[in-house]
């Protein structure tokens, strides 16, 4: 859970969420392999995009920072996160399932 405003608290990655994240490796061979959650840092230019989950900390998935890249990435790092004035990483409530393919897209 991280806070949001004043007292309000919200989770990066609900029950519903997990349930549809597929296993780890579960999509390697995967040619355009389903993503299903993004997070992004409010300060920066930093975003995540996961497409598998270990169900318990782990993500495989595509980072935006300073570089662009496939890899594993954490929750609980993500969870501890602080940027200026406290603020914390979030997740886009509002993003659908999307082809890797589309995201990496936007990166042209």
């Amino acid at each position: 859970m991280k806070r949001v405003g004043k007292g309000a608290t919200m989770q990066l990655l609900t029950q519903a969420l997990k349930k549809q994240l597929p296993p780890l490796y579960s999509q390697e061979n995967e040619e355009d392999p389903m993503v299903y959650v993004k997070f992004f840092c409010p300060w920066n230019q930093w975003t995540w995009f996961g497409y598998e989950f270990d169900q318990e900390d782990t993500f495989f998935g595509y980072v935006r920072g300073d570089e662009n890249e496939l890899g594993t990435f954490s929750l609980s790092e993500l969870e501890n996160v602080r940027g200026p004035g406290g603020c914390t990483i979030e997740r886009d409530h509002w993003f659908s399932p999307t082809r890797l393919s589309t995201i990496m897209k936007e990166d042209k």
